[in-house]
């Protein structure tokens, strides 16, 4: 029995040289794990100083833009007032004409007959002066209507048809 003592006790110290080699290996493997992990904790740490910066940078260019809108906005503000006056002053003179030319169709309405008396009477005083034109333009150029019972003694141009 002695002998199966011995046989036990050395499986046991296989067994434990098995489990040491096993956690030696398993030791080497977190060694390698947790010294990729710090390489990449120290890249991520300078990656996250740039990021910092560039944030920063960013916020503040931001700011600036944001007070360039503000401040182009209020400039705006003035100018849309202004155009919303041109158009209310637009308004005003469309209704001013409507009134204006609601006011003349009223009139011309109610004046149609003394219109018409108007026209027809300048009609006669065009005539009159056209003719009054044509008259003296052919006085001019030798020709003499015939007057009735017209003389030498009356008109020393006279000049006798017969």
């Amino acid at each position: 029995m002695e002998n199966l003592l011995y046989i036990a006790a050395i499986i046991a110290a296989v067994g434990f040289l098995i489990l040491c080699i096993s956690l030696a290996v398993t030791f080497f493997s977190v060694k390698k794990t947790l010294a990729n992990v710090a390489v990449t904790v120290e890249h991520l740490d300078s990656n996250l100083q740039d990021m910092t910066k560039e944030t920063a940078l960013l916020l503040h260019k931001t700011n600036a833009l944001t007070e360039d809108i503000q401040y182009k906005s209020s400039q705006l503000n003035g100018l849309v007032t202004s155009v919303k006056g041109f158009g209310d002053t637009v308004n005003q003179f469309n209704h001013s004409m409507q009134r204006i030319t609601s006011s003349v169709t009223n009139e011309v309405e109610r004046n149609e007959d003394k219109i018409a008396q108007v026209v027809q009477w300048s009609n006669v005083v065009l005539s009159i002066r056209d003719q009054w034109k044509e008259r003296k333009s052919l006085e001019e150029a030798g020709y003499y209507t015939y007057k009735a019972k017209q003389t030498k003694q009356e008109d020393p141009n006279y000049r006798s048809t017969l």
